[in-house]
């Protein structure tokens, strides 16, 4: 059932009788989101966390593998700009 955010504040006993509740803005006619019953908000909770949290684990295992990109040598470690651009290209262009 849709129901508009004026229609929710006047009456929040409409939840009562329905399982769930489309909310919309009657002006825009915009989808404003999906409001759950008590019974039903725990299951719905669980859902939506496992569903966060497996795209935020994408997320950081995306980042995670350009991470090992950026290792450098020991001995680079203390090294400035320059001399870590004379360090590549002798160990880049020099003859092995």
């Amino acid at each position: 059932m849709k129901i508009g955010v004026r229609e929710l504040v006047r009456n929040s006993n409409i939840l009562e009788d329905h399982d769930y509740l489309d909310i919309e803005d009657k002006r825009t006619h915009k989808y404003k989101g999906l409001l759950v019953s008590p019974k039903y908000a725990n299951e719905v909770k669980k859902i939506l966390e496992k569903k966060i949290l497996t795209k935020k684990q994408q997320e950081l295992d995306e980042l995670m593998s350009y991470a090992g990109c950026l290792t450098m040598p020991k001995e680079c470690l203390n090294m400035t700009s320059r001399e870590l651009r004379k360090y590549h290209a002798i160990n880049k262009y020099s003859e092995k």
